[in-house]
């Protein structure tokens, strides 16, 4: 395994990390043959098979861009939506559109790399996405959603796309993954890059994680992360809110685990519902920074 010439090994390539999500997703068990489908490896002929009025699309939403602390990737999001996505294709029956790697990020812009869309344009791209494919037979959409603030996106994307006809939902995560949290995190606060992120890494993608650089960082407040105390907002000269020194494995397994099954839960949920019902999740609001 070749590394980049003075970079650390979690600066692999894009596509050779994506084949450790992948191998990891197919570990302890799970079917080798994927029941979905990944339409950017498909021919325009085999796309229009499989793009139907039946089909559920799924749009994996990760950062690519944003910073995650000094122990974690910026690419945090993507990571977990790439791995998200694999699980996906193994279990469920679906159409699995490229990753987003860019949404509505607001309040991490203070620190270098991070980046963020306009609330506005990070709202359009998921409309222009579903409406596309949806000319093609599909009405179902699910936005396999990594972020907290991203939902200040999607809600009013799935209003939108709902006045053409065509169902969106989301994933929720303060609802997919907050009982578990609460019974395993130990920290005394924090939502980023925290505890239950690191935690969720050292299960997904351990290599891209470097616990010798992991903070307690939380200074309790409302408002972006900042890097200068006098500021409003939430203090964190690391970027971590939280306490990343706590996780482990073992709480990352427990966490991502109820993740995967709130999403497939997610998914059977909208193939059941009717067109044209207005049923766009309640995605709650952020625990602390959004």
């Amino acid at each position: 395994m070749t590394k980049l010439p003075g970079r650390p090994l979690l600066f692999l390539c894009a596509p050779l990390l994506v084949c450790v999500l992948v191998a990891t997703a197919q570990a302890g068990g799970r079917q080798a043959k994927p029941r979905g489908v990944l339409l950017e490896q498909l021919a325009w002929p085999q796309a229009e098979q499989v793009l139907t009025p039946e089909t559920v699309v799924v749009i994996p939403l990760g950062a690519q861009a944003k910073e995650h602390g000094p122990h974690l990737p910026l690419a945090n999001d993507w990571n977990i939506a790439e791995y998200m996505k694999q699980r996906v294709l193994q279990s469920a029956d679906v159409v699995i559109a490229p990753t987003i790697n860019y949404s509505f990020y607001p309040s991490f812009v203070e620190y270098p790399g991070s980046t963020t869309l306009r609330l506005e344009t990070a709202r359009d791209m998921i409309v222009d996405i579903c409406r596309g494919l949806s000319r093609f037979g599909p009405r179902r959409f699910y936005v396999l959603n990594t972020g907290i603030s991203t939902v200040r996106a999607l809600r009013p994307a799935a209003e939108l796309l709902a006045a053409d006809g065509i169902l969106l939902h989301f994933t929720d995560l303060v609802r997919a993954t907050g009982e578990v949290e609460k019974e395993v995190a130990k920290q005394e606060g924090g939502t980023h890059a925290d505890e239950i992120e690191t935690s969720m890494m050292l299960y997904i993608a351990p290599k891209t994680v470097d616990m010798s650089k992991a903070v307690k960082d939380y200074h309790p407040g409302k408002g972006p992360l900042s890097r200068t105390p006098t500021d409003a907002g939430i203090y964190s000269v690391s970027g971590v809110f939280g306490d990343a020194t706590l996780a482990t494995r073992a709480k990352g397994q427990r966490v991502v685990e109820a993740m995967v099954s709130a999403v497939l839960s997610d998914i059977e949920v909208l193939r059941g519902t009717t067109l044209g019902a207005a049923t766009t999740p309640d995605a709650g609001g952020p625990k602390g920074a959004p």
